[in-house]
């Protein structure tokens, strides 16, 4: 679980724990420290300044946390703290803020937003670095194992391609390597692409300062640092990333990478995730166990249907082997009612085998597919009909290839295997088993895929029965491997992947009006209909068959 000051400071820390236990997180609570509650101010010019007067955190703050720090540690959390470089921008310090280069300040599209932190400014870094102490001190003395995050470090980047590189310490430090970078998503020539890496240096030197006096703190402490993928990655900033991935975070610079993209996510761009990831691991030398991944989160109720998006992208993180999985944040967790019931480790039997019935028994298998209509007859013998599946469900029954001892001892095993109804499996069924008509050779252009709108990068195959709007549509989640074609307008496409459950994942989102359609073979997830498999030597000697009836699985 994740989640922030911001969010909880008007509630106790029991409350806010207790949420997270209930809802059935455990282990590390990612824990970000906020930006415009935990600091002391100051009364001047008129404002309310940051100040160091009286200590780095308000007595308020530090109660809380005090508070916070025991009673994760008696619940068994684990807590990671994340600073960030932003402070509420009313309260912070006009010299410590990036700057573009006509001299806009660095602030972010909250509402009050918060200002960027330039790291070449001495006193800005010199606070944070008091800041990162003073909360690392208190889950020291609450006798927890000290974890601390450097959140989303980097050079601000305007909407319009300025990045903020000129402050006046900046403009000092960058020295005569400064040059003018008008938009950071044009192309760029060698001394511009010079002072990306100057930056990207000066950057990575305030963090590795900042873990250094935490660690001074707190000796032993565990480093972790947070890339936010969409804005270090965008494909139309290339070389965004030689200031907002500096090489000098490689492995071990920290001890874990943790990575987040919910733009991505929540747009339905997860294709990117995938290439995101490997980018990151490439540059920074993180392995997949020491990297986590951070999913979420809905801004707005009336958007709570992108749960369902960050649900999938928190199962991909834990097929790809990342260490930890954390969903962003509690407070929209618990506003909208979302519960992943698939966080932790699972202990049960695992659900589907992606394995095939033996294909010499299924041939011959009898096929009933099943529609459920409730059918409603007046007096006058009028009916009204209401269809309660959109999809039908398949049953089968293979026991007509069943013609041998052999046969038999083959399906006992198969049956044994998969524990009787327990656990899924493939079947090919004999009458519909690819997206064309029956035995005919599937073509890219059989099936409709979908239609591109310039952001969404992941589609489902399906078939479709019938015509029009009243077509039946059939999700496949079980397309054979080897046999997906892809076209875009007609024309085979590439820069696609099958990521799994029939969803086709594009490297770029198609554009706006472009028809895919895609041609493949499938099989049919089902599982034996009951856990009993009853089979008589004699009787069927005797000519008596078997019944193996089997029944499909929704996925």
């Amino acid at each position: 679980m994740a989640t922030g000051y911001d969010d909880a400071y008007n509630q106790t820390p029991e409350r806010v724990l207790r949420n997270a236990l209930a809802l059935g997180y455990r282990g590390d609570i990612n824990y970000y420290v906020g930006m415009s509650h935990y600091f002391r101010l100051e009364p001047i010019y008129g404002g309310l300044y940051i100040s160091l007067a009286g200590g780095a955190l308000n007595a308020p703050c530090t109660a809380w946390h005090r508070d916070f720090a025991v009673r994760a540690k008696a619940l068994g959390f684990g807590v990671i703290l994340s600073l960030s470089y932003e402070l509420l921008n009313e309260h912070c310090w006009n010299d410590w803020k990036q700057r573009a280069q006509n001299g806009d300040p660095a602030l972010t599209g909250w509402d009050r937003p918060s200002a960027l932190l330039s790291p070449a400014h001495s006193g800005a870094m010199s606070y944070l670095r008091q800041v990162g102490r003073a909360f690392a001190a208190i889950a020291r003395d609450a006798g927890m194992t000290v974890k601390f995050q450097v959140g989303e470090p980097w050079w601000w980047i305007m909407g319009d391609g300025r990045i903020c590189l000129y402050d006046d310490a900046a403009k000092a430090a960058f020295g005569g390597a400064l040059v003018s970078i008008p938009n950071v998503r044009a192309p760029l020539d060698n001394a511009q692409k010079a002072l990306l890496d100057q930056a990207g240096t000066l950057l990575a030197s305030s963090t590795a300062a900042l873990v250094a006096s935490v660690k001074a703190e707190a000796p032993g402490a565990k480093t972790y640092l947070l890339v936010y993928l969409p804005t270090v990655l965008d494909p139309q900033a290339p070389d965004a990333k030689r200031a907002n991935v500096p090489p000098e975070w490689s492995r071990p610079a920290f001890d874990v990478l943790q990575l987040e993209d919910y733009d991505w996510v929540t747009e339905g761009r997860s294709g990117r995730t995938g290439k995101g990831v490997t980018a990151m691991t490439a540059r920074l030398g993180y392995t997949v166990e020491e990297q986590h991944y951070f999913s979420g989160f809905v801004l707005r109720p009336q958007d709570k249907a992108q749960w369902g998006l960050i649900a999938a992208a928190a199962d991909a993180a834990r097929a790809r082997g990342s260490a930890a999985t954390f969903v962003w944040a509690l407070p929209q967790v618990c506003r909208d009612g979302f519960t992943y019931f698939r966080i932790g480790e699972e202990k049960g039997v695992e659900a589907f085998d992606d394995v095939v019935f033996p294909l010499a028994l299924g041939r011959e298998a009898s096929v009933a597919p099943c529609f459920s209509t409730q059918v409603v007859e007046s007096q006058a013998g009028h009916e009204q009909r209401s269809s309660d599946w959109a999809d039908a469900r398949m049953r089968y029954d293979a026991g007509p290839g069943v013609r041998s001892e052999a046969d038999l001892a083959e399906l006992i095993t198969f049956f044994r295997a998969r524990r009787g109804a327990a656990k899924g499996f493939r079947f090919a069924d004999p009458f519909d088993d690819r997206s064309c008509e029956f035995g005919g050779a599937p073509s890219m252009l059989d099936q409709r895929l979908g239609i591109g709108d310039g952001v969404t990068t992941s589609f489902q195959l399906c078939k479709y029965y019938g015509s029009g709007e009243e077509a039946q549509q059939r999700v496949i989640t079980r397309p054979r491997a080897g046999s997906i074609s892809v076209a875009q307008a007609g024309i085979a496409a590439n820069g696609w992947t099958h990521v799994g459950k029939g969803v086709i994942a594009f490297d770029e989102a198609p554009a706006m009006g472009l028809v895919l359609t895609a041609g493949f073979r499938f099989d049919v997830p089902v599982r034996f209909a009951d856990d009993v498999l009853e089979v008589n030597r004699a009787t069927f000697a005797a000519g008596e068959a078997v019944s193996v009836p089997l029944i499909e699985v929704r996925e």
